[in-house]
Order: C-alpha cells, then sequence, then structure tokens
C-alpha cells in the first residue's frame, strides 16, 4: 500500500485577521502573544497531529463518515503577504492547501486581495475561514467548536446579521472570479469556495476547518500526497543556534530524509553538504518558538525540520534541497535542483527596474506581476540591498526605469543614502501589489511632468485683443492692456499679428499688479513684450493670436486631451486639428 504524506496547509491573508490566532487556538498555543505587536513577522511551520485533528472534529467526522488516512495537517504560519508564493517546488507550490483568514466584519482587506490573485496565479485550492463572529452584535459563545452547534443556539437577529455579512464577502469574492457559500450549503467543492465562521477567540468553527482541510486534502489531492522516496524540501530561514552554529529551518515537502545524508540545496553556487542532526519540534508547537527539539534519526514528510550542516554561509530562504541517494549521479541531482532555481527567469531587459525580495518564491511573484503589468526588468536577485544594484538602476537612462523595486526588503539608512547620491527611487513594501501601484503612480507623476514641460516649451492657441486706452509704456519693455479673448495665455508665447508677421514673445503677465504665470478666456490683463512699439510694431487696438509653429502643432495634437476646450476650438478653427 503506498503511503500518504500529510497535506501542507498555509494561513493566508491581511494583517490581524487572525491566522496565528486559529493555529494557537487549533494547537493549544499561544504564540501570537510573542509577537512583535502581536503580528506574525516571520514564516514558519507546526504540525497538527491526526490525534488532535479528530479530538477537536471527531464528532463531525463521525456525522460525515470520513475517516482520515494520513498523520496529520502540516501548517505554515505566515505573515499573510504573498504568503505561500514563498515556498516554491518545481511545478508550483509547497502548500496543497491554502486557510484563507478574512475578518467577517472588516471583509477583503489589501493583503486578502493579494493573497486571493496569487491562489488564483498558482490555481491553489483553498478554503476560508471568516474570523471573529465572537463580535457579531449579540452573538453568545457556547463553548463548542463547532460551528453547526453554535449557530443552532443563536437568537435570530444574530443569525440574520451572521448572514449579511457572509453574503456581502461571497460578493467581494464574485469579483475576482470565485462562487463561494457557507461550507454545508457547498453543492460542489470543486465549484465553490467554502465559508467556515470562525471565532479564534471562542472556538467556534475551529472543528468545521479542520474537517474541511482534512476532507478536502484526502479527498481531492491523493495523487499529490503520495510519499516518494527522495526526501525534498525547501529552506525557511537561516539562523544561528548557540552550540550549534548555523542552522537551517525548513520544510520536508516529500520523501524521507536521514542523519548523515548527502543533500544538495540550490542557491546562485549550489551547496553540497551532509546533515549532522535532525531536529523537529514537538508536535502542535511552532518552529520559531520550541525550545525542545527532538533529534531523529530520519524525518518523513511532511514536516518542520532544524537541520544542523556546514557550509550554510550562502543559502538563501526559499532556496529548494533534496536528498543524494547513493544510487544518484551527484552532478546529476545538482543540475536537477538548480534547474529548479532556475525556473526563477525573466527576460532581462537593457532598460528596466532592479528588484530585490527575501526569497526566490517572493522573487518569482514579483517577477510575474511585474511581467503582467509589462513593467521591464535588468536585475532580479534575493538578498539585501547592494551598491551592485544602485549601479544597475544607474545605468538606465529612462527615468522611469531609475528605480529599485523591494518586496520584504528593507531599506538602510546608507541605502537611502545611496539612493539620493544616484538619484535613484526605492518602493519598498511587504505588499506586492502596493509596491506596483506605488511604482505606477510615479510613472504618473513622471509623465505628468513630461506633459507639462512639453507644453511648457510651445505655443499655446490664444487669440488677444489690446486695450488702447491702456497702453502704460509704448517699448523698451512694451506694457499695454489685453483682453484674452479665447485660449491661453501664459509667459514666452510668441504672438503674431492678423498678417501673420511675428511680433515677439510675452514676456510677463499681471494682473490686479501680481505676476501671474497664465490667463484664461475672459481674464483682462497687462502684458509685457521686449523689441516691440506699440503703435508700429502692432497697432494700438490690435488683435494678437499665438504663433503655432509645426513643432507646436505635434505637441499640441498629442496633448489635446490636456488642453482647454477654447483651445481646442481655436486650433480647429485654424485647421490644425
Amino acid at each position: 500500500m503506498e503511503k500518504i504524506r500529510s497535506p501542507i496547509v498555509t494561513t493566508m491573508g491581511h494583517i490581524d485577521h487572525g491566522k496565528t490566532s486559529i493555529l494557537d487556538r487549533i494547537r493549544n498555543t499561544n504564540v501570537t502573544r510573542t509577537e512583535a505587536g502581536e503580528i506574525t513577522q516571520h514564516i514558519s511551520s507546526s504540525f497538527v497531529p491526526l490525534e488532535t485533528i479528530k479530538k477537536i472534529a471527531g464528532s463531525l467526522m463521525k456525522k460525515f463518515n470520513f475517516d482520515p488516512k494520513f498523520p496529520g495537517l502540516l501548517f505554515i504560519d505566515t505573515p499573510g503577504h504573498a504568503a505561500f508564493v514563498n515556498l516554491r517546488k518545481r511545478g508550483g507550490s509547497v502548500a496543497d492547501i491554502a486557510l484563507l483568514v478574512i475578518d467577517i466584519n472588516e471583509g477583503i482587506k489589501e493583503q486578502t486581495e493579494e493573497s486571493i490573485k496569487v491562489l488564483k496565479m498558482y490555481k491553489t485550492p483553498f478554503v476560508v475561514a471568516l474570523n471573529k463572529i465572537d463580535k457579531i452584535q449579540g452573538w453568545k459563545p457556547t463553548g463548542s467548536l463547532s460551528f453547526l452547534e453554535a449557530i443552532s443556539k443563536q437568537k435570530g437577529d444574530t443569525k440574520m446579521i451572521l448572514e449579511q455579512k457572509l453574503y456581502e464577502i461571497v460578493g467581494q469574492l464574485a469579483e475576482y472570479g470565485f462562487e463561494s457559500e457557507r461550507f454545508d450549503r457547498v453543492y460542489d467543492f470543486t465549484k465553490q469556495v467554502a465559508l467556515i465562521p470562525t471565532s479564534a477567540k471562542t472556538g467556534e468553527g475551529i472543528a468545521e476547518i479542520l474537517l474541511l482541510l482534512a476532507g478536502l486534502s484526502q479527498k481531492f489531492l491523493g495523487e499529490r500526497l503520495k510519499l516518494s522516496d527522495i526526501g525534498r524540501g525547501v529552506v525557511l530561514e537561516i539562523k544561528e543556534m548557540r552550540g550549534l552554529g548555523l542552522v537551517m529551518d525548513s520544510i520536508l515537502f516529500d520523501g524521507v530524509i536521514k542523519r548523515n545524508d548527502r543533500i544538495v540545496i540550490g542557491g546562485v553556487e549550489p551547496v553540497v553538504t551532509k546533515i549532522k542532526a535532525l531536529l523537529v519540534p514537538r508536535p502542535l508547537q511552532d518552529i520559531r518558538i520550541e525550545k525542545k527539539f527532538k533529534q531523529m534519526n530520519e524525518v518523513i514528510a511532511a514536516a518542520g525540520v532544524r537541520i544542523v550542516a556546514n557550509g550554510l554561509e550562502n543559502v538563501i530562504p526559499g532556496a529548494p534541497f533534496r536528498v543524494v541517494r547513493e544510487s544518484d549521479d551527484l552532478n546529476s541531482v545538482i543540475k536537477e535542483v538548480q534547474a529548479e532555481i532556475g525556473e526563477v527567469q525573466f527576460k532581462r531587459e537593457s532598460e528596466g527596474v532592479v528588484i530585490k525580495a527575501d526569497t526566490l518564491g517572493s522573487l518569482e511573484a514579483l517577477i510575474k506581476m511585474l511581467e503582467n503589468e509589462n513593467i521591464p526588468i535588468k536585475k532580479a536577485e534575493v538578498g539585501k540591498l547592494t551598491k551592485e544594484d544602485f549601479v544597475f538602476a544607474d545605468l538606465n537612462d529612462k527615468e522611469e526605469y531609475r528605480a529599485i523595486l523591494m518586496f520584504n526588503v528593507v531599506p538602510t539608512d546608507e541605502n537611502k543614502k545611496m539612493a539620493n547620491d544616484y538619484k535613484i527611487r526605492i518602493f519598498s513594501s511587504n505588499v506586492i501589489y502596493r509596491i506596483i501601484e506605488e511604482y505606477k503612480e510615479w510613472l504618473i507623476e513622471i509623465r505628468e511632468r513630461r506633459i507639462q514641460e512639453a507644453l511648457e516649451k510651445v505655443n499655446r492657441p490664444v487669440v488677444v485683443k489690446v486695450l488702447p486706452d491702456y497702453i502704460f509704456r509704448r517699448s523698451d519693455p512694451a506694457i499695454f492692456g489685453a483682453e484674452v479673448v479665447k485660449g491661453y495665455l501664459k509667459r514666452g508665447t510668441e504672438l503674431k499679428r492678423e498678417d501673420g508677421r511675428v511680433v515677439g514673445r510675452v514676456k510677463d503677465i499681471q494682473k490686479e499688479n501680481r505676476s501671474i504665470d497664465s490667463a484664461l478666456s475672459g481674464d483682462r490683463v497687462a502684458i509685457s513684450m521686449e523689441g516691440v512699439m506699440v503703435g508700429r510694431t502692432f497697432r494700438d487696438n490690435a488683435t494678437l493670436t499665438s504663433n503655432i509653429t509645426n513643432r507646436d502643432v505635434v505637441i499640441l495634437r498629442k496633448y489635446a486631451d490636456r488642453l482647454t476646450e477654447d483651445e481646442r476650438e481655436l486650433l480647429k478653427e485654424w485647421g490644425l486639428l
């Protein structure tokens, strides 16, 4: 009989919607309180054995005649952003299924949206925990871990409010192309996303979460869960441990790994090393904060495992690793692992942005999303910002590509100084879509500035009437009153007479004894011009128009939507538009 490994579940969703709190409730732990600001800072893992799942959801399993065949569920807890994309393997994500956590009272927020788009991109199955139902007006905790039991004991008004909030989220999910329904009303789990009203605080819905994650994994992921004989995993984090030196926290997502095994870890330079020790956290304990690791001779997937080995100095988070069996050719294994690294590919452009990310998976996600936006990439790497990155960005001639986009990488004060010295713009966030949106907003600013600069250099369409009773100085410079009959008068506009002769440029415009940059139809202003004599160069009551050159016409046509309606009408009257 083929062995089945534990399904890997990743938590996803907006900050502070309760991802870690739900896991704390399942594990009976208190990891949330240990986090800075009670917010998850790093990706982590914990194993929930079948025994615990049955203890929490056993009565529901009997009710639905479900008998799990795997050892348990391995949960990957993430900060929410880009979530399981941080963990990838050949052909997709390490995660088999995702638990998307949404605050039922707040609905879909920024990081929820990112999570949904990422799930859609990677076609990963997921269920939704609609958390914080305990905050719904009138909700009475029942002490039950089952939502179905708890809802039957609520008052009608409370049920109605819950239904209203639930269907608001159904509508929001529909906007992203997902049909969804409360889990007990789903007619086809392959077509509808199951929504589980939940409270991490009081416990309702926790049983249903475990039932659905286990049931859907076993029913729909059978082939994917078959255990192979080759140990494969992905790096979570490299850290220094007292007495052990550098260790590698990782997820073993397939096969078996043993002490003294040789492994190949992918990277810029592949690492071949021997496992000195395998340490696993106790069941229900988070690998980040576990103090009592158990030494193992072998570990079977899926599992969070701390690997002690030499040569981990240059290993990067998100890197894949593979066990080298005695029958394997080492060079072939290295090529195989490096090919997986090579999947983070992009079309390297001579002009494009520089991007940085904290892990290979994050980098891949950022690359894909930039490509979807047709934003060219010059350089893409995992790790901290370096001087070389600024040099690459500085090689761009176009201002819009003199930028560095960083996901989950925080610029230092020295980085900011270098950015200022090189005149490079840095965009940094832990939300990919925010980085891209801010970059696109910057592009709009650049375009707007360029349009204004272009329009500043051309003669804008205008007709002005010289007011004969307001000739303040006839020459050196001439200063006279005029009315803007139609169009847009600005400093520097070259004016001509009705016979087509160019008379000169507007040096200054004043209104109510104050210099102004421009005047519009109906405005009465004082105009200053050098090199003209009122009465000789043009009559005291002359009508002057702007001298539109062929070069001006090209720019004015290109940005016609930025001109005033009067300007467009004048261009049409003059046959130029």
